[in-house]
């Protein structure tokens, strides 16, 4: 039996947290806000997590502690790209709430929830901005004809790094110990240099939540074959609907492929 789950062990050992765990939520848009636009979110924290919103989509994520809830996300429109005027307010928390990414930078902004306390706490903050748009009209949901998938967010360099430092890790022997650590990063990859928006970015979050899953009982040291399907599943479908560049593709089928495998050939993965 000790040798039966000598994976699971080692996937146990990358060390999984709570803080992994993502909740996704879109918004309840209810109109009005006058030109400009609003957006009022409540959530429960015991620990830290952080908030992120771009367009409708809220993710919440827990950095620390017991997970997190969603109580409320209301907005009075879609919150826009770069918005103008952009102001966060704290409203209602006996801890810290902080903005720690501005969307007039990134496209998304991120507070960061930080409840010190012993038990539960809910937090109420709210994002608002001006009219208009800077930089053009409203955004469809779908990315323009020539955003550049394959460059992202971070640049040239720092893209082609991440594939570069990714071969040289599968190259080594221990790869397997860490296997499903290293998808959870392929797919973080590629949601950071997928456009911000639309039913890209909700199927790469949906692929997430479903190796948070896996991870969180294989660290109990339980293997379910159903949740690994789940996982295989959800970036079939990444491979199916979603625009890649080549390269992400290339990454993402290796790992899909290299799932199968172990469903397949788990007893043999054991014994390495």
């Amino acid at each position: 039996m000790r040798a039966r789950f000598s994976v699971v062990a080692a996937v146990a050992a990358i060390s999984f947290s709570a803080h992994a765990q993502t909740w996704e939520r879109r918004a309840a848009i209810r109109g009005g806000g006058g030109p400009g636009g609003r957006c009022t979110i409540e959530v429960v924290v015991d620990g830290a997590a952080e908030v992120e919103v771009a367009w409708d989509h809220g993710i919440l994520r827990n950095l620390s502690g017991r997970p997190p809830e969603w109580r409320r996300f209301e907005c009075t429109s879609p919150m826009p790209p770069n918005p103008p005027n952009f102001r966060f307010r704290g409203i209602d928390g006996r801890g810290r709430q902080e903005l720690v990414r501005d969307p007039r930078n990134s496209n998304s902004a991120v507070v960061r929830i930080e409840d010190r306390d012993n038990g539960a706490e809910g937090y109420t903050f709210e994002l608002s901005w001006g009219g208009g748009f800077q930089g053009g009209p409203p955004p469809s949901q779908e990315p323009p004809r020539d955003y550049d998938r394959d460059r992202g967010r971070d640049g040239d360099r720092d893209r082609d790094e991440y594939h570069r430092d990714r071969g040289d890790w599968y190259g080594r022997g221990e790869w397997r110990e860490r296997f499903f650590q290293h998808i959870r990063e392929d797919v973080e990859h590629v949601r950071s240099v997928t456009f911000p928006f639309g039913s890209d970015q909700y199927r790469l979050t949906r692929t997430l939540q479903q190796l948070d899953e896996l991870q969180d009982k294989l660290a109990r040291h339980y293997y379910d074959e159903r949740e690994l399907n789940d996982v295989i599943d959800a970036l079939g479908r990444v491979l199916r609907d979603n625009r890649l560049s080549p390269r992400d593709r290339n990454i993402l089928e290796e790992d899909l492929n290299r799932m199968r495998d172990f469903r397949a050939r788990r007893g043999e993965w054991e014994r390495r």
